[in-house]
């Protein structure tokens, strides 16, 4: 059956909080400028803590309570950095070039956003018969026309003017019997509780959801990183 793509709106409240070190005042100044110009929709990214000079074991504390990363850029780290950093689960990048630590920020953030979601049609029917049921509900007798219909599964009504009905199949009756499953060819019956305009010739289509595994999602790791220019 065919999949269609659809990308996941990004949850609320999505942010890569860094510390930030650089060598001199006007590399901070210049780096923290090209940070603020990073758009990632859906990902809030900032700086939570900044200063000159070597990485230190204050900077992996405040670090914790971020995202637990700290980007330097031009400097080194103290001495005895590795087992805090490891301790506290806190990575270090460093950077020699702006355009580099911006762009890697942004592929950290990009990898916040959640994966798109494939949406596969795995069933879909037309509507031959209408029989009234609860006050506020029908059943719909349908012809399955390709794949099959479930109970359990998602599925849709479209009219001539676009889906108008989305719901659970809770129910699927074929003549008399309750059935688990239709199959192409087959004629059934799905019961709905909430909804009573669909119309003999609308199309019937049931679908699951199959979220794409990210590969790129970044995770502090407790090292220290140089990040190639």
């Amino acid at each position: 059956m065919k999949a269609k793509k659809y990308t996941a709106a990004p949850r609320n409240g999505l942010k890569l909080e860094i510390v930030l070190k650089c060598d001199s005042a006007g590399s901070m100044e210049a780096v923290t400028a090209a940070i603020q110009k990073i758009t990632v929709s859906g990902i809030d990214i900032s700086v939570i803590h900044s200063g000159i000079g070597a990485i230190s074991k204050s900077d992996v504390l405040v670090a914790e309570i971020g995202s637990k990363l700290i980007a330097g850029f031009q400097v080194g780290t103290l001495r005895g950095l590795n087992g805090v950093l490891k301790e506290h689960g806190v990575e270090v990048r460093l950077y020699e070039v702006i355009y580099r630590l911006t762009e890697d920020l942004r592929e950290i953030a990009e990898g916040f956003i959640p994966p798109p979601v494939l949406e596969q049609i795995i069933g879909s029917g037309r509507v031959i018969a209408l029989f009234k049921s609860e006050r506020k509900g029908i059943i719909i007798g349908c012809e399955v026309l390709e794949g099959f219909l479930a109970e359990g599964q998602h599925f849709r009504i479209i009219s001539a003017m676009g889906p108008v009905y989305s719901g659970i199949i809770e129910s699927l009756h074929i003549g008399d019997r309750v059935v688990q499953k239709a199959s192409s060819g087959q004629k059934a019956g799905i019961k709905i509780k909430d909804f009573n305009k669909a119309k003999v010739g609308d199309i019937i289509e049931s679908f699951r959801f199959n979220p794409r595994e990210k590969t790129n999602i970044w995770q502090p790791n407790g090292r220290i990183i140089q990040v190639p220019t």
